[in-house]
């Protein structure tokens, strides 16, 4: 499995950038550039976006997906990467919290990652301190429960719905967040993306 590191120096390489030009494309400095290909500083999100977009690679083939023996043997551990907040979008937090495991069975159809939820927008379906299973992916159907990035640095979790003329974003919990449209402009100018599918949640008594 490729670290975030080797991920980057990849996409940039295949990009036909060094590391300067690629600094300059990010308003990031080289030395970081360099630092983060020899795994030295973990990105935030906002950062990948950063270099996604200048190397013109999708941001999930950047993140982190990393899957390990479980001390079981029966099972995959996923790391659970950080807080999302359930409600007005915020910055993704990316130092790993703990660790999930799946199936075998499950983890051979893909990637996967984990995240914690926060804020009450998604109740009664997610809690504070939930984590949900991500299948990571660049689309969704609508009805589905999404991880979406908003302006390259906000994650928020989101049942989202295809409209005409671009896609809504919804909260199980009116009273705390209403829906909200972004048009198909918005989607490619902001960006928009879609992280992945939620495919499972987990709840600790």
């Amino acid at each position: 499995m490729k670290s975030i590191g080797e991920r980057i120096k990849e996409a940039r390489k295949s990009a036909g950038l060094t590391q300067l030009e690629l600094a300059k494309k990010t308003d990031l400095s080289r030395s970081y550039i360099g630092d983060i290909e020899k795994d030295r500083y973990n990105p935030s999100v906002s950062t990948l976006q950063l270099i996604a977009t200048a190397t013109n690679t999708p941001l999930e083939d950047l993140l982190p997906s990393t899957k390990t023996a479980s001390p079981t043997g029966r099972g995959v551990r996923i790391p659970v990467l950080g807080r999302v907040v359930a409600g007005i979008p915020i910055e993704a937090v990316e130092e790993i919290l703990d660790y999930e495991e799946i199936t075998p069975e499950l983890a051979a159809t893909g990637e996967f990652f984990a995240l914690q939820v926060k804020g009450d927008s998604m109740l009664p379906k997610l809690e504070e301190g939930d984590v949900v299973i991500v299948k990571k992916q660049a689309d969704v159907e609508t009805g589905d429960i999404a991880i979406v990035l908003v302006n390259g640095d906000e994650a928020t979790i989101k049942q989202v719905k295809k409209v005409n003329g671009g896609i809504m974003l919804y909260g199980f919990n009116p009273d705390v967040y209403e829906p909200h449209f972004y048009s198909n402009q918005q989607i490619e100018e902001l960006p928009v993306r879609i992280l992945g599918k939620v495919i499972e949640s987990r709840r600790s008594w």
